[in-house]
């Protein structure tokens, strides 16, 4: 116990522990906070959606029709015909034809990718005997999501890291890899630095090495694409080599996680992966809300135009100033600051004007690489926009001065 009263005390004068800010409502993208009107410019709610009358009415019918909670395991006797439907719906929008889902996305990849390995060991128990040792290794790009990086630790796998968007460092360690089955895990959408993956190269490298490519398209699904299908449909490409992985609590504005896949992974998954089996999934209000968010998408084209014009229209606006923006290819338009406690400086500025950016640093991105994350949404206004760039205008002279 002495110990950790210790590493909470000097985490606590070293300014590591991160104080939350109580708020009186959620972002839409405009929230109360501190008895004030706030814009938030760090949602994940790119489209809006959590508070669209639409999802709102959906999710009241299942609270009526079902209660609040499933409180079983769909595999002993929670499995609502709702949670086969969703799914459905799920792999049509990554064009597989399976997906499993999730309580959330972080216990997606921790399960999916902690017991996709361990199949086999699995189907022993029922009397499979495979020739011979078999050998796994996972390929993982240096920036994945801390979910990624843990659900591969839970493996036991070899892990093998290759330097971000670094084909050539990838297509070396496949080279040097003995493993029999090689899977290359990357996020769609790099939820610090707002870049996307390209996958068309990444699936030629799979190809290449006889590999299964894991693609976590949390930031992406919803987002990118015509109707939302996220990094596969943005690109057109598809493949059986591919297990697609996304969140149901950013674009689509309510609670879970996926995969979808090929039936045959699908099948060993339900029976061999314990964060699916052993835990209760989502409530039925959210499976409804989530199902009526993938309609929403489609049929009102509308909130993808409003969002990508308004990601173009903050992109122009800051190529006026003194500021890095590390992508401009996605509602992620980080802006690097560098300095750890200029970059929370910077947040706090923000804050009194009553504009809410995250101050993104280390360890969440690597040392003096802080960033201000700003993140675009369907929902913000041309004026609340350019408060925001003007507020930059009027601070870019620190960063300047920081970097004489």
């Amino acid at each position: 116990m002495k110990e950790f009263q210790e590493v909470a005390h000097w985490l606590g004068q070293h300014r590591a522990l991160h104080a939350v800010p109580l708020v009186e409502s959620l972002p839409a993208p405009a929230f109360r906070m501190e008895g004030h009107d706030h814009v938030s410019f760090s949602s994940n709610n790119y489209l809006g959606l959590a508070a669209h009358p639409r999802m709102i009415a959906s999710a009241r019918k299942g609270l009526e029709r079902y209660g609040v909670g499933n409180c079983e395991s769909r595999l002993l006797g929670g499995d609502l015909e709702i949670y086969g439907q969703l799914e459905r719906k799920l792999a049509d929008l990554k064009g597989k034809d399976s997906a499993l889902i999730f309580a959330t996305g972080y216990l997606t990849n921790l399960g999916v990718l902690g017991s996709l390995v361990k199949t086999a060991q699995v189907a022993r128990m029922y009397g499979y005997r495979r020739a011979g040792r078999h050998d796994y290794a996972y390929f993982s790009d240096e920036y994945n999501h801390v979910s990624i990086r843990e659900g591969i630790r839970l493996s036991g796998a070899d892990r093998l890291t290759y330097r971000h968007l670094d084909l050539d460092h990838l297509d070396t360690l496949l080279t040097g890899s003995q493993a029999m089955t090689k899977i290359i895990v990357t996020d769609g959408v790099f939820s610090q630095d707002g870049d996307i993956a390209p996958l068309p190269e990444l699936l030629a490298i799979a190809e290449r090495h006889d590999a299964m490519l894991y693609v976590d398209d949390a930031h992406g699904t919803g987002v990118l694409g015509k109707t939302g299908g996220g990094i596969t449909e943005h690109f057109g490409i598809n493949s059986e080599r591919l297990i697609c992985m996304g969140t149901l609590s950013k674009a689509y504005g309510a609670i879970g996680g996926f995969i979808a896949t090929d039936s045959y992974i699908g099948d060993i998954l339900r029976l061999t992966c314990p964060a699916y089996g052993f835990t209760s999934t989502l409530p039925p209000d959210q499976v409804l809300a989530v199902s009526e968010a993938i309609d929403i998408v489609r049929e009102e084209p509308g909130l993808h135009l409003s969002l990508w014009e308004n990601q173009r229209y903050f992109v122009e606006q800051m190529s006026h100033l003194a500021y890095t923006l590390i992508a401009t290819s996605t509602p992620i338009v980080p802006i690097l600051i560098g300095d750890e406690a200029l970059t929370d400086h910077f947040s706090d500025l923000l804050r009194a004007a009553h504009l809410h950016v995250d101050s993104v640093k280390f360890p969440a991105v690597p040392r003096n690489q802080g960033r201000l994350r700003v993140i675009l949404n369907a929902g913000h206004t041309r004026e609340q926009i350019d408060r925001l760039v003007s507020e930059l205008a009027a601070h870019q002279g620190l960063l300047i001065s920081a970097a004489a």
